[in-house]
């Protein structure tokens, strides 16, 4: 069995989800259809003519990618030029496009947490908020016999987080009141007799992002035909997700040494450094993508080095006069996201007992080369 194209999209957007991203992102599904069985994926950084190539060669039925292939509206569709000719040929092919781009930055285990993990980063926090989490209270009255069920599918559906501690409930023992109307058919009671029934008042929180997830399995494990429940936003706030990682290095190294962390850590032959190589590097940012305007923000947050890409020739040199290094292992280190989101992606079909296949794109979509 296949999974349809918003099961793998649902999947993906619990990832990274689309809230999210920064305002103004292109991101979600930028062409073609979800509407139909996806028997393969195929997880690229950029979408260009070669990807597009190679995923004609595998079939694949969706491209999931980090960068957009619509920057700006489009104001006319010129099949005789470079993007109309691409935007074409996935039209022709049925091949749909979904970005998931600064929503997979900032996602908890997402672009940024990858990067610093595979630099030896132990963050410490972000560089800059994006998105705190709305935290919502939900109630729900349930029959005794029901409560642990119901109990249970809440909590395990992902409500009940209070800082480090999880599966945080109260729960009350009352009455419930209710005479079922005509043509109704309760679990409890006769229609148009009053019941009384022992039932359970059960309170938790639920984060934003699996507000819906929780409420449906509520629904799912409630014996009632008509549920009693309420949901209702509260002032304090959960989580904050931002852009950015910043920690201590799990050792301490030189710049020189660290540089070389960085080439293996993110599969690059290249790097461009600003900043004294013997220098003692204990406390480490990194940002996926364009970090020049994080520079500053990497020195207040104690960094002794900021790893990101498209450092311009002034920013350097702001730098060094601030006295913090960078290293520039280029955007296409980013490409980290292709074997990690395939990875993800592979488990949740595979959960769902889908067979459709997911492909990590070989092409090297860097559009520079070092000489």
């Amino acid at each position: 069995m296949f999974a349809k194209g918003q099961t793998v999209i649902s999947y993906m957007e619990q990832l990274a989800p689309k809230y999210l991203a920064v305002p103004d992102d292109r991101i979600g599904l930028q062409l073609g259809s979800l509407q139909k069985e996806i028997k393969s994926i195929l997880v690229a950084l950029d979408v260009n003519d070669e990807v597009v190539e190679e995923a004609i060669r595998i079939k694949a039925d969706l491209i999931i990618a980090h960068h957009a292939i619509i920057f700006r509206p489009l104001k006319a569709l010129n099949t005789d030029q470079p993007a109309g000719r691409l935007y074409e040929k996935l039209i022709k092919n049925d091949i749909a496009v979904y970005i998931s781009h600064t929503n997979l930055d900032t996602a908890e285990d997402g672009m940024n947490d990858w990067m610093a993990e595979a630099l030896g980063i132990q963050s410490e926090g972000t560089l800059e908020d994006v998105h705190t989490e709305q935290l919502f209270k939900l109630v729900v009255f349930v029959p005794k016999t029901h409560h642990q069920r119901v109990l249970d599918a809440v909590l395990n559906a992902g409500a009940g987080h209070i800082g480090n501690y999880s599966h945080c409930s109260f729960n009350i023992d009352g009455y419930g009141t209710f005479v079922p109307g005509k043509g109704t058919q309760p679990f409890l009671g006769e229609p148009g007799k009053m019941e009384r029934s022992e039932e359970v008042r059960i309170e938790t929180i639920v984060p934003q992002g699996v507000r819906n997830k929780v409420v449906q399995a509520m629904l799912k494990a409630h014996p009632y035909e008509e549920v009693a429940y309420d949901l209702y936003s509260m002032d304090l706030k959960g989580r904050t997700f931002g852009l950015g990682r910043v920690g201590k290095l799990k050792e301490a190294r030189t710049l020189r040494e660290f540089v070389d962390v960085v080439k293996n850590g993110l599969n690059v032959e290249h790097v461009r450094v600003v900043g004294d190589l013997d220098r003692r590097i204990k406390k480490a940012a990194v940002l996926g993508g364009s970090g020049s305007r994080y520079v500053n923000k990497s020195l207040f947050k104690g960094a002794d080095v900021l790893v990101t890409g498209d450092i311009d020739y002034h920013t350097a040199h702001d730098a060094l006069m601030a006295g913090i290094a960078i290293i520039d292992p280029g955007h296409n280190a980013e490409k980290i996201m292709k074997p990690k989101t395939a990875e993800w992606m592979r488990k949740r079909l595979a959960e769902g007992r889908y067979s459709t296949e997911v492909y990590v794109s070989e092409v090297d979509t860097d559009p520079f080369q070092f000489l």
